[in-house]
């Protein structure tokens, strides 16, 4: 599978999130050929802060191959990921980042700051920036196009207490 392909995963995991009512970002790692984690945005339904794509996608994988330290392993995100998750990306040491989407307000590789490769850190991460670039675009902003619309017509409440019970 090429990068087009893996990105068509976590495209999928983004989905996952949207119908939860969450910030529709996905994630998979992929090593030696093999998607080993998978994750997508659950920091409503969790009430956790650090329950980010990229994180649950990274824990995922640790645990599948029982190591931390996921060397040789590419994080497919659909947008760049923000401080915490590149900082993650940098302790788990993965190799290859590719991602869709960048985040010009939170991006922390290529749009605010540069955590990944980071010269003074004792790992650097490899950087592939705008595979389906549109279209994990495009689900972002129609997720929040969507969102507007709800809160102009008072409906947030139920869209997030929806995606709570689809979860549990």
């Amino acid at each position: 599978m090429d990068h087009a392909g893996y990105m068509r995963q976590a495209l999928a995991e983004a989905e996952k999130a949207y119908a939860l009512g969450e910030v529709p970002i996905g994630a998979v790692v992929v090593l030696d050929g093999e998607i080993i984690g998978r994750g997508h945005n659950l920091r409503e339904a969790l009430k956790d802060s650090t329950a980010h794509a990229e994180i649950l996608a990274l824990r995922e994988a640790a645990r599948k191959i029982g190591d931390w330290r996921l060397n040789g392993a590419t994080l497919y995100s659909t947008i760049e990921p923000c401080p915490m998750c590149a900082g993650a990306l940098v302790q788990f040491r993965v190799k290859t980042l590719v991602y869709g989407a960048a985040d010009p307000k939170a991006g922390a590789v290529d749009s605010v700051i540069d955590v990944v490769r980071q010269p003074r850190f004792n790992h650097q991460v490899e950087v592939v920036a705008g595979v389906l670039e549109e279209e994990c675009r495009q689900i972002i902003q129609r997720f929040f196009r969507a969102l507007r619309e709800k809160k102009a017509h008072g409906e947030m409440a139920e869209l997030v207490e929806g995606a709570r019970l689809e979860i549990e």
